[in-house]
């Protein structure tokens, strides 16, 4: 354990360093392809050095935090887009607090993508607000629980293991908005918004869940495709959850490090391929598409554990 806790701090002060470089580089270059090929070397660093870690968690939370999202936040950087790109200079310890941490940090541009995704099934629907303590304690209860999952139905083992899943990213997302909004004095978003309130897949994956993660796909995939490209929407939309199964596929790789059997990925292309449809349906039948939420929320719920027990969980759980 004691080695494997220094090559961990190795690969963090490898990963600071090149953050440095980023940082002091920058400002020294024009936004753009030159910045984006400065940071090139960075990016492959963080590609590799999750491998020098064994340990599943710690090399699945380094991959998730740096390999997946700072890098994503670091290609909006150098187009002086994203996070990063505040009007003002940020101080470095900022600067590092927002590339390492799962933290959504409010501005005009969060802002206004965040007024965008909430006109997404403005339909009145219930409120379970779960502050973060009793989250912790539903956590707690969860993984003390799991010693009895074997004598439980299949069907609550399984809904346990998506609970248990969104309680531990809450948790750690929410901890990192804590530390920033408290040491910086920023203003944070919520990581997630009720996602087991969703009514339907385009508000569950645009609204809901993981709304850093989709709020960087977003801006880093989607508008490029959609307006670069000059791709129709729902072909933007299936392309940036083409490359979240990807990553998905990667951080699971790290885990452990076996050839991918694209479960995963595959799992999300059929979720890029509902949400097209739902998003051309919509746009197709205006508001004749209004489902009331006790129904459409039951349904969006039970297709998404139904495919996350054949295609999200097994990887996982072999």
């Amino acid at each position: 354990m004691g080695s494997e806790l220094i090559s961990f701090m190795k690969v963090i002060l490898i990963s600071m360093a090149s953050l440095l470089y980023c940082y002091f580089i920058a400002p020294k270059l024009p936004k753009g392809k030159f910045r984006l090929i400065s940071f090139l070397p960075v990016f492959s660093l963080f590609l590799v050095l999750p491998l020098y870690v064994s340990s599943a968690f710690l090399s699945s939370s380094f991959a998730f935090l740096v390999t997946w999202l700072t890098t994503f936040k670091l290609v909006l950087f150098s187009f002086n887009l994203g996070p990063l790109a505040f009007d003002s200079k940020l101080s470095f310890p900022l600067f590092a607090s927002i590339a390492f941490l799962p933290t959504r940090i409010k501005h005009s541009k969060t802002a206004k993508y965040t007024q965008n995704q909430e006109e997404v099934g403005k339909e009145p629907r219930p409120k379970i607000p779960l502050n973060l303590p009793a989250k912790v304690v539903i956590f707690v209860m969860l993984i003390m629980g799991k010693k009895y999952y074997e004598i439980v139905d299949p069907i609550a083992k399984l809904c346990m293991n998506c609970a248990t899943l969104y309680f531990y990213l809450d948790m750690i997302m929410c901890l990192s908005n804590v530390f920033v909004r408290s040491r910086f004095g920023v203003e944070v978003s919520r990581p997630f918004d009720e996602p087991y309130l969703a009514t339907s897949l385009q508000n569950f994956w645009g609204r809901r869940w993981n709304r850093l993660v989709s709020e960087t796909l977003h801006n880093a995939v989607y508008q490029p495709v959609r307006y670069e490209v000059g791709g129709p929407r729902w072909m933007a939309v299936v392309v940036v959850f083409v490359v979240s199964g990807l990553m998905h596929e990667l951080l699971l790789y790290y885990i452990i490090r076996a050839i991918p059997t694209w479960e995963v990925t595959w799992f999300f292309v059929i979720h890029g391929l509902c949400v097209a449809v739902e998003i051309e349906l919509k746009r197709a039948l205006g508001k004749r598409w209004r489902i009331h939420w006790a129904v459409s929320g039951p349904l969006t719920m039970a297709f998404l554990v139904a495919t996350a027990h054949w295609l999200f969980f097994p990887p996982l759980l072999r």
